[in-house]
């Protein structure tokens, strides 16, 4: 490959990266339906029509935005050793990536509830709904390890508890108790106490993050 043609690929690239995470800043704070694509440009520092080039309507950015999610859900590495060691890893790099994809997250969350991005929402859940069975089966290998009666139900337990975690930081941000959360779960599955803290710099409270949801909220209904 030609050196321009790595340069343009690499300037596509960025500016497509570029739009992604205006829109993943935008969406957080205002909602999907009070995000232009104007605005997320515009924010992002690039021409209006890279968006249409890259995405071809806001539909496709949303379902960009969500996937990101999902890949960063599902892209947590697998620590080895006893499935003890296991369940430790998991829920450390689950916390991990909470702290790291705050704004996706909110982003996210906000869709969830929302009607006019709901289907949406559904759509990129059965896009990566490989990589989900895949984890839960991983997750329910784990608790079949440590004797678990019912190892399907602590693997819904365990994301349950994950996924009210994620929400709720996304609120708060670090005002919500991260890393006692943590050590909290590790206690109640038994496991060793953390030596470390996790291995992020929580996010700034928001102090209208809430006000902003509930708009958000209101105005998609």
């Amino acid at each position: 490959m030609a050196r321009s043609d790595e340069h343009n690929r690499a300037a596509r690239e960025r500016s497509r990266e570029a739009i992604l995470r205006a829109a993943v800043d935008l969406f957080a704070e205002r909602g999907v339906s009070g995000a232009s694509i104007a605005e997320i440009t515009r924010r992002a520092g690039v021409a209006q029509g890279l968006a249409n080039y890259h995405f071809g309507n806001k539909e496709r950015l949303i379902a960009a935005v969500l996937d990101r999610w999902f890949e960063t859900l599902f892209g947590i590495p697998q620590a080895e050793g006893s499935a003890d060691d296991r369940l430790a890893g998991i829920i450390d790099g689950a916390l991990t990536a909470t702290g790291y994809a705050l704004p996706v997250q909110r982003a996210v969350f906000a869709m969830q509830q929302q009607p006019t991005t709901h289907r949406l929402y559904a759509e990129a859940e059965e896009r990566h709904a490989e990589q989900a069975r895949a984890s839960e089966d991983i997750v329910r290998g784990i608790f079949r390890e440590r004797g678990a009666a019912d190892p399907a139900l602590e693997e819904i337990m365990l994301r349950s508890t994950l996924e009210g975690i994620f929400m709720k930081y996304a609120v708060y941000g670090d005002t919500y108790p991260l890393e006692d959360a943590r050590r909290w779960m590790h206690r109640l599955y038994g496991l060793p106490e953390p030596q470390a803290p996790l291995p992020l710099q929580l996010a700034p409270r928001d102090p209208d993050a809430r006000t902003r949801a509930s708009g958000a909220l209101r105005a998609e209904e």
